[in-house]
């Protein structure tokens, strides 16, 4: 079982590396809906046939390249997608044998949302390793970020490993004790 998280692009290489796996997708879920985010979305569901999944104050993000800033970039084109199948709710899902939860992580956009799994968390553009999310997007609050990873992050076991949106994997625990934003 095999759930996809935030294809920003490149679905051509995405589809070869997960066919590689022999891994059968059964979601697709967005911790936001940014264009780096949402590239691959709409060629990911069309060639595994399988649903999206969005938090309710970003699904018209998808299809609105003011909204999901790839509008703000003319090299790019206007990356859009489709609706998605399901809205998200913070609550405890099971897909394909797969167990996490969603919790919100508002502050770099209002509907940011993080999975947490057993041993890791998807954390999308809320916590990176030594920083947090941009701030100065629509919709971003410095305040509500730091909020958002204190209650709902930093609460977390101290070993769990945190991937983020970008950049490399962190472990609460390091995070809590080195990350500028919070030790000053």
């Amino acid at each position: 079982t095999l759930l996809i998280i935030d294809p920003g692009a490149e679905a051509a290489r995405l589809i070869t590396e997960i066919d590689k796996t022999g891994a059968v997708p059964q979601a697709i879920l967005l911790t936001h809906t940014h264009y780096d985010h949402i590239g691959a979305v709409d060629q990911l569901r069309a060639y595994y046939d399988i649903p999206v999944y969005v938090s309710p104050l970003e699904q018209d993000w998808l299809s609105d390249p003011q909204k999901n800033l790839s509008g703000r970039h003319p090299d790019l084109g206007a990356i859009t997608a489709r609706p998605a199948e399901e809205l998200l709710e913070m609550k405890d899902y099971r897909i394909g044998g797969l167990s996490f939860h969603v919790v919100p992580t508002p502050g770099h956009s209002i509907g940011s949302v993080s999975f947490i799994f057993d041993s890791f968390v998807v954390a999308g553009d809320a916590l990176f390793k030594g920083s947090i999310g941009r701030t100065d997007l629509p919709t971003g609050n410095l305040e509500q970020l730091l909020e958002s990873i204190q209650s709902q992050l930093f609460v977390l076991p101290n070993q769990m490993a945190v991937y983020p949106g970008h950049g490399e994997p962190t472990t609460i625990e390091i995070e809590k004790r080195t990350n500028p934003f919070f030790n000053q």
